[in-house]
């Protein structure tokens, strides 16, 4: 029995600039999953590669994120403003998901509130609004088919032969050398 583990849509929410949108992501593109996520880190090269239609983008851009934190980011404006949110985040705290330890997740809660240092809480808007094309898309088989096909067929760059031949060339500057090795044994 061969278990096939699949992910359709891989969520990268990030704050723009931050670079912690790191290459995992990368693993899904090969596998065809569609990414939703903030304009950072790996996000932007593979937006480069698969063209921006192929890939959902929401939230601030750089400029945007740094504006925010100048004007003095303060989560619980935006929690204020969007009961459902609200709602979300005090059902966390009070052990709503988690009966048997209520207040495993309290900390997870009061941290995105008190530290959000990724804007998660000021892109939740425009994720919401991108979560609503992913899931109309979604329900257009060939469309969607058509966009993970891209993103297959984009994915090369990201290579780990490619990769290492680059750094070989530009970071590490040694020759490539030819090792002849036997077949696996079955």
């Amino acid at each position: 029995i061969k278990a096939i583990i699949q992910a359709v849509v891989s969520t990268q929410s990030t704050g723009a600039g931050t670079e912690a949108s790191g290459t995992g992501n990368m693993k899904f593109m090969l596998n065809g999953a569609l990414t939703i996520g903030t304009l950072d880190g790996a996000n932007v090269e593979m937006r480069e590669e698969m063209g921006e239609d192929n890939i959902f983008i929401f939230g601030m851009k750089v400029e945007d994120v740094a504006q925010l934190w100048q004007n003095g980011y303060d989560t619980r404006r935006y929690i204020e403003r969007l009961p459902e949110l609200k709602l979300a985040l005090a059902q966390i705290k009070s052990g709503y998901f988690n009966p048997g330890e209520p207040h495993k997740f309290s900390g997870f809660a009061d941290g995105l509130v008190d530290n959000d240092r990724f804007c998660v809480i000021a892109d939740y808007e425009a994720y919401l609004a991108c979560q609503e094309q992913v899931s109309e898309l979604y329900m257009d088989w060939i469309k969607w088919t058509r966009k993970c096909l891209y993103n297959i067929a984009s994915a090369g760059k990201f290579s780990s032969d490619r990769t290492i031949n680059q750094y070989a060339d530009e970071i590490w500057d040694i020759k490539k050398v030819h090792v002849d090795l036997n077949p696996p044994k079955e």
